[in-house]
């Protein structure tokens, strides 16, 4: 994994439910994890990068989820499909999709109440 000087380089999210927290994001984006500490009781949670090349973020069992930080964008080649999978992996839509300079998108919040995004080009 490169890293690049001053670039953003990592994320974590909230999720005093780790396991709440793997199973959502794993079923809604397919995402892989590591496991830091056992793996039915981890204490902290990295989320791998989609190529297995490192890690991109992490889950904070010690956080606090809340919806006025940063807004993390994913990016999506399907923007209805992933606005589905989110809902039908117990996400709730939040902004249902709508357009904005440079594409479409919506936000949504997952099971903890973390406020994301994702959007699309077309």
């Amino acid at each position: 994994m490169t890293h690049t000087h001053h670039g953003i380089d990592y994320v974590e999210l909230p999720a005093p439910d780790l396991q709440a927290a793997k199973a959502f994001y794993g079923a809604a984006f397919g995402w892989s994890f590591t496991d830091y500490g056992p793996a039915d009781d981890p204490a902290y949670v990295g989320i791998q990068a989609l190529d297995g090349e490192g890690e991109v973020g992490g889950l904070d069992p010690a956080g606090t989820p809340g919806t006025s930080g940063p807004l993390v964008q994913l990016w999506s080649a399907d923007l209805e499909a992933t606005r589905q999978v989110v809902l039908d992996a117990g996400g709730s839509v939040v902004d249902d999709i709508f357009a904005f300079p440079g594409g479409r998108r919506f936000h949504f919040t997952d099971p903890a109440g973390n406020r994301l995004g994702v959007w699309s080009e077309s």
